[in-house]
């Protein structure tokens, strides 16, 4: 009799054990199809180089499972402003001026609103041409997207949307990590120190802080107290204006020419401006010569 029961237990637990091994694979078989992106607003990070022509850019998708799909999948694309929206209000709230921006449609152009992946394969992407100059170092930008089902393809709920986020570059700085800058000199002959964060702006200039004046994020005070640094081919620097700061470039000093240099020691590189300039905020003039300098990252 315990003989009978013994058998019966073993035989229920093979049968209770293939039932299992069947949901099991069943899941772990599905194909779910989820936009590449990071963190809880799936945003994915895409560093421009500032050039004067367009850049290319990828939205990919990759298919989970424990085996590739059989067949080849199409995921859809459609331009969403929900995920936006949701983004700017979970983190500002009401206070709209720190919103982030729909990047403009004349600066972007997806190639296909479809992602396709091959049989065999994980993954899939499709194109998006940027032409990002002109956009403000001091405003984020996204494009808001949504999957949707062409095909019969399972969707990740999760990973069905995407904030596809725009960062400048140049040689000089970058959004996607600060530029600060180590500024050393002289302001009306007086001894003065101070970091300094510089922002793309084109190609080939950034802009900065006058002098040891304070940065203050607001568009007015950015126009009062901002210079445009220009580096032409040969490294001669152009002292520009950001906005209604009045500013005169001093050619005369040998130890601060106007000049971007790159130096070089001990295997790390340096970005260098050595920079004179006389600069007027309201009714006060100030003389400026500084080096600003920053490590760059290998």
């Amino acid at each position: 009799m315990k003989q009978i029961l013994l058998g019966l237990m073993i035989l229920m637990g093979i049968v209770t054990s293939c039932n299992d091994d069947a949901i099991f694979e069943k899941e772990m078989y599905k194909n779910e199809v989820a936009l590449i992106s990071s963190d809880y607003y799936n945003s994915f990070k895409e560093v421009v180089h500032l050039t004067v022509e367009e850049v290319t850019g990828y939205i990919a998708v990759s298919v989970g499972g424990t085996h590739a799909p059989g067949n080849d999948l199409i995921i859809g694309l459609e331009e969403d402003p929900a995920p936006l929206a949701l983004y700017n209000y979970s983190l500002y709230d009401a206070d709209e001026s720190l919103y982030a921006r729909a990047l403009p449609n004349d600066k972007y152009e997806i190639a296909k609103y479809e992602i396709h992946v091959k049989a065999g394969e994980r993954t899939g992407r499709t194109m998006i041409t940027l032409r990002p100059e002109g956009l403000s170092p001091d405003s984020t930008y996204f494009i808001g997207l949504r999957a949707t089902d062409i095909s019969g393809v399972a969707l990740n709920p999760k990973k069905s949307t995407i904030l596809y986020q725009v960062l400048l570059e140049n040689d000089y700085a970058s959004q996607a990590t600060n530029s600060f800058y180590t500024m050393t000199g002289m302001v009306d002959g007086m001894v003065t120190a101070a970091n300094k964060e510089l922002f793309p702006l084109t190609h080939n200039s950034v802009r900065m802080i006058a002098g040891n004046e304070t940065f203050v994020s607001t568009v007015t005070a950015l126009e009062e107290s901002s210079l445009i640094l220009e580096v032409a081919e040969d490294g001669h620097v152009m002292i520009k204006p950001y906005g209604t700061i009045q500013v005169t470039q001093l050619n005369d000093d040998p130890k601060y020419p106007n000049k971007f240099m790159i130096e070089e020691a001990y295997g790390q590189k340096t970005n260098v401006f050595l920079l004179s300039y006389a600069y007027t905020i309201g009714k006060v003039t100030k003389v400026m010569k500084e080096r600003v300098e920053m490590q760059m990252r290998n």
